[in-house]
């Protein structure tokens, strides 16, 4: 997988974006915060204490809060 994206299921952001990277063939691997507590630290770090998601988790260990399918693009582009 390229990056993860953390996530929880009620997410409409998430829902959203998942979508979008799936029609991109976007390939990537979801975790759901709210069953796996050692991921919501994760996404605590990046984002300044908050359980904001979606957050996605890239190989370089960098990370984006909420991104457009562009930005998500553009990170692949940068780390290829």
């Amino acid at each position: 997988m390229t990056f993860t994206m953390f996530t929880t299921p009620w997410c409409g952001y998430c829902h959203r974006l998942k979508s979008q990277l799936d029609r991109e063939g976007i390939a990537f691997s979801m975790v759901d915060i709210e069953q796996e507590p050692e991921a919501a630290f994760t996404v605590e770090q990046a984002n300044g204490g908050n359980q904001t998601v979606p957050t996605l988790l890239f190989a370089d260990g960098s990370t984006l809060t909420n991104p457009s399918v562009a930005q998500v693009k553009d990170k692949l582009a940068a780390l290829a």
